[in-house]
């Protein structure tokens, strides 16, 4: 068989070779486009009762748990390794919980607790807080319910009072993400007016209904007393200008920055706010992201580290200021040598 292949006059090329930019590593550096960096990161934290405790999360292999005392060893950690910021989210004891969440607003929670500790021992690392009432209802909703409705303004008003607490207790960032209607107007007015116009205001603006959550709210104790779905709230992952929408309002409210959530599957919406709005944007690689990831690399079917680091760069890709993922020790490490 013959292996004489035509021909072809290829000079039309001689000035327009791309690939001579990718020849090198060194020259692969210099003409990236896009950097990631350990202050890119942000590291999501679980907090328990207790001493010296911590947990395994079943569903997220290698995340756990922790008590005050190892939170405030995490937040070194993080120091150390450049990371600017943590995003805490506590596990509140069962005997807590109650159809009205008021344990959200009580300033000796969990939550206002491990805010102080970390403030007081490592005060040169941001603490966000998030705000919403499943990590102290009794159903695992967002909201307040009453005869199985969602309640909007009354979620407001009791989001508005654990968001003070919480920037009484250190907070930096309060970070509501209920996906209420005019949640960040009534928190940025209560923080203004009780002398808290330096604390910022991140809103989870468009955070989609999705699957990908199930072990987060393993994490936090809100999944298996989920009344419901979150639908009537959380965005439809069919929109995209609807998102733009939410985030328009966020912003109009008084947000400070932005998020999206999940990740991964939303890069779309990404690249969109991040064009349409001059404000920071934020990505969230949720948890069930994070279990893909470790799920398949410890099944060999994917380069796990590999993943990690191209997922990681999806998102500055898009367009994302930051990342929060619970990545964010490990590769600060590594973004470092």
């Amino acid at each position: 068989m013959s292996t004489d292949w035509p021909k072809h006059d290829m000079s039309f090329l001689a000035g327009s070779r791309l690939r001579r930019t990718r020849q090198a590593g060194w020259s692969r550096d210099m003409v990236r486009e896009t950097q990631l960096l350990p202050r890119d990161l942000i590291w999501p934290l679980f907090v328990i009762e207790g001493s010296n405790e911590r947990t395994a999360i079943k569903t997220m292999p290698g995340v756990e748990r922790l008590s005050i005392d190892l939170m405030v060893e995490a937040a070194k950690a993080a120091r150390d390794a450049g990371i600017p910021a943590l995003a805490i989210f506590p596990n509140t004891p069962d005997h807590l919980r109650a159809e009205d969440g008021a344990e959200a607003y009580n300033p000796d929670n969990l939550m206002c607790r491990v805010l102080s500790a970390i403030k007081s021992a490592v005060p040169d690392i941001g603490l966000i807080a998030d705000v919403a009432l499943d990590e102290y209802s009794s159903d695992g909703q967002d909201g307040l319910v009453r005869d199985g409705e969602i309640l909007n303004d009354e979620t407001v008003a009791a989001m508005v009072k654990s968001a003070l607490v919480q920037a009484r207790a250190g907070a930096d960032i309060i970070a509501p993400s209920d996906m209420m209607d005019g949640r960040v107007a009534g928190i940025r007015e209560a923080l203004d007016g009780e002398g808290f116009e330096h604390v910022q205001i991140m809103a989870y603006s468009a955070k989609y209904a999705s699957c990908f959550y199930g072990p987060f709210r393993e994490a936090v104790g809100s999944g298996s007393r989920l009344k419901g779905d979150k639908r009537t709230y959380q965005m439809d992952y069919a929109n995209t200008d609807e998102a733009l929408r939410e985030i328009e309002q966020d912003i109009a409210e008084g947000a400070d920055s932005v998020m999206i959530k999940p990740g991964l599957p939303y890069l779309d919406i990404i690249r969109r706010a991040k064009d349409a709005f001059n404000i920071p944007i934020y990505a969230y690689q949720v948890s069930g992201e994070y279990a893909m990831i470790e799920m398949a690399g410890a099944a060999g079917a994917i380069n796990r580290d590999a993943a990690v680091l191209e997922s990681l760069w999806s998102f500055k890709r898009a367009g994302a200021n930051g990342i929060l993922t619970y990545y964010a020790l490990e590769m600060a490490r590594k973004l470092s040598h």
